[in-house]
């Protein structure tokens, strides 16, 4: 299948809405002055751009009161926040927490169904009546609504995707930032890998167990209203907690890109309620770190576009003997080499974004290599930045060094370039040098 690298209209049009809103509310000044204030986000523009402008419920179906659209919107929309290095929470709400969700809610409604259908535990994994668009999150127990209202045994995960459609809660899953699709997640207990908390004792009747453990250098989870935990146990799950529950402890930490700031997360006994077990968890936490490296490399891709714009437009005017400093030679080789790798790096980011977008199985390598070369194009484009705009360039004043710190930060974010490397070779079955 032939994936479109365009843009469609409906794309643009999201992008020029985004642009727009940004160019009022994030100003270069503005996002360098939240930088040093104490709470770094801007919960305003995020307000606005997930609730009014509807970002927050771009990948969530109509019938749960989302936008019913693709990662190739928000992909998209991510290309505009990078560009402006905005200080919202998208990545980690409307990316990651939400495709989590999504695959949660999803294997939920392949339960249902399969219980109504007759279908083992294990058969109904591979069921042809459970696909993706056989899982209509609407109907049934597991959407959670009927004609007298909410079911009782409503799902978890698909009550949490309606209050982020509607832009009444922000979400993060707990996870360092650092972790890589298909890899190991730390800072849970010896042996378990892919777990950051340990099951305690709950209330069994009320459906709460209680949490402990911690989680270093998390992002966007500091403005979260809702926390998605994986937790250590026999099997593993995942479970939802409310950020201001008690015994949930989250500590800023001083973050190279203070636009995107981490904090560690301490639960000390804190309720929570699970929304997947076993397989179905570690399903959900691995399209939950696939759509967010996705999606990171898409806001990559648009830092190095406004890197290579904002760079260009400064050697047309900067005069140096008597000439623009834009028409030595030098400079000019630095600038083409540059517009050629995020050339490239925009093809493989809209390549992966189109991959997520029809499920095509093919994902997981294109997002390897998206990741890879975004991250590498996008601290190269912020560094050129930097030193092409000369002594005003190294000015806390300007804003070159906030692209370069995020830019940094992001390309250690879901992944190193180098890790993904690694993983595509696993991927493509490549065998390692002896």
């Amino acid at each position: 299948m032939t994936t479109d690298l365009l843009y469609s209209d409906t794309e643009r049009t999201l992008a020029a809405a985004i642009r727009s809103l940004l160019a009022d509310r994030a100003t270069p000044a503005s996002v360098l002055a939240r930088t040093e204030q104490r709470d770094t986000y801007d919960a305003e523009l995020w307000r606005v751009a997930a609730a009014e402008i509807g970002l927050a419920g771009l990948l969530i179906p109509e019938d749960l009161g989302g936008a019913g659209a693709s990662y190739r919107e928000l992909a998209a929309a991510a290309e505009e926040f990078g560009a402006a290095v905005a200080p919202v929470p998208y990545l980690g709400s409307a990316a990651v927490a939400t495709a989590v969700l999504l695959s949660a809610a999803r294997s939920s409604a392949a339960r249902a169904e399969g219980a109504r259908a007759g279908i083992s535990p294990g058969a109904a994994r591979t069921s042809p009546l459970l696909s993706p668009a056989a899982a209509v999150f609407a109907t049934g127990a597991a959407a959670g609504s009927s004609a007298d209202g909410p079911s009782a045994d409503a799902s978890p995960a698909v009550a949490v995707l309606r209050q982020l459609a509607e832009g009444a809660v922000t979400a993060a899953l707990v996870v360092e930032f650092t972790a890589i699709p298909g890899g190991p997640i730390s800072g849970g207990q010896a042996g378990t890998g892919a777990r950051v908390a340990q099951q305690q004792a709950g209330d069994a009747s009320e459906g709460v167990t209680r949490l402990r453990g911690t989680i270093m250098s998390v992002a966007d989870a500091l403005p979260a209203d809702v926390l998605l935990v994986p937790a250590a146990g026999v099997p593993g799950a995942l479970y939802v907690v409310e950020a201001n529950a008690p015994g949930v402890h989250l500590t800023p930490v001083v973050s190279l890109d203070m636009t995107r700031q981490l904090c560690d997360v301490t639960f000390e006994d804190a309720p929570a309620r699970q929304i997947a077990v076993g397989v179905a968890a570690d399903e959900a936490i691995g399209a939950g770190l696939l759509a967010g490296a996705a999606i990171l490399a898409a806001e990559q891709l648009g830092l190095a576009q406004r890197c290579l714009d904002m760079t260009v437009a400064y050697v047309k005017e900067r005069r140096q003997f008597a000439r623009p400093v834009g028409s030595f030679q030098a400079v000019k080789h630095r600038l083409a080499d540059l517009w050629t790798a995020i050339t490239q790096a925009r093809a493989v980011a809209r390549y992966a974004a189109g991959c997520l977008a029809s499920g095509d199985p093919d994902s997981a390598v294109a997002v390897a290599l998206a990741k890879a070369a975004c991250s590498e194009t996008a601290v190269l484009a912020a560094e050129e930045c930097v030193q092409l705009h000369g002594g005003i360039g190294f000015t806390w004043e300007h804003p070159a060094h906030l692209y370069l710190k995020r830019a940094k930060a992001s390309s250690v974010g879901f992944g190193t370039a180098g890790a993904h490397r690694a993983a595509l070779a696993e991927l493509v079955n490549l065998p390692a040098p002896d």
